[in-house]
This record gives C-alpha cells, sequence and structure tokens, in this order.
C-alpha cells in the first residue's frame, strides 16, 4: 500500500510554484466562460434576435403557427397581439410573442 500512495502523488514539478496556482485558476474559469459565449449563449441570441424580426415583418395574410401549434392567417396586426383567422369565421387573438412564421413561408424565403 505503501507504494500505491507514492504513485498517487503529483511529482513536485508538476504543480505550479506559490501564487501562480491561482492565477491558473482564474484563467481557466475565463476561458470556461468564454467557450460556453461562444459556443452557447451568443448563438441563442442571435436565434432570438432573427425570430423577433421575423415576427415584425409579419403582415396581414400571412400563414403563422403559434406555440400551442394552432396554424391559422393574419387578419390583424396589433402592438402586442394579432387576429389570427384559424377556419371560416373562427378567428383568436393571441400575443405576438407565441407566434412563429409557418415553415412553408420561411421556405419559399429562402429559395
Amino acid at each position: 500500500m505503501n507504494l500505491f500512495n507514492v504513485l498517487l502523488q503529483a511529482p513536485a514539478g508538476a504543480l505550479p510554484a506559490g501564487g501562480n496556482a491561482g492565477y491558473m485558476n482564474i484563467l481557466l474559469l475565463v476561458a470556461l466562460v468564454a467557450i460556453f459565449y461562444f459556443m452557447m449563449i451568443r448563438p441563442q441570441q442571435k436565434r432570438q434576435k432573427d425570430i423577433q424580426k421575423a415576427r415584425e415583418a409579419m403582415k396581414v395574410g400571412d400563414k403563422v403557427i403559434t406555440s400551442g401549434g394552432i396554424h391559422g392567417r393574419i387578419k390583424e396586426v396589433g402592438e402586442t397581439s394579432m387576429l389570427i383567422e384559424v377556419s371560416e369565421g373562427v378567428r383568436i387573438r393571441i400575443e405576438k410573442n407565441s407566434v412563429f412564421a409557418s415553415s412553408e413561408d420561411v421556405q419559399q424565403q429562402t429559395k
């Protein structure tokens, strides 16, 4: 068991001497935060901006899908809500934040 303890111990030169260990830990933490920012947070913010631009560009007659999965056409656009016709004569008022452009419209715009 004495040999096992000796093998698990780090060599004397493996760790930075004195106060350098604190700087290395801070540098590692900063690098980790930077990686999370560029790999997760920044792309999500870009997607949110694109969705917001698409919502602002919606106009009467566009096909939309609500976050609840309801498909319809825009009949009226207000400041914070819109009126959507789901079927003939069936209209619902819904908040703009829960509306997305129809996937058919998105595919047509990219062609």
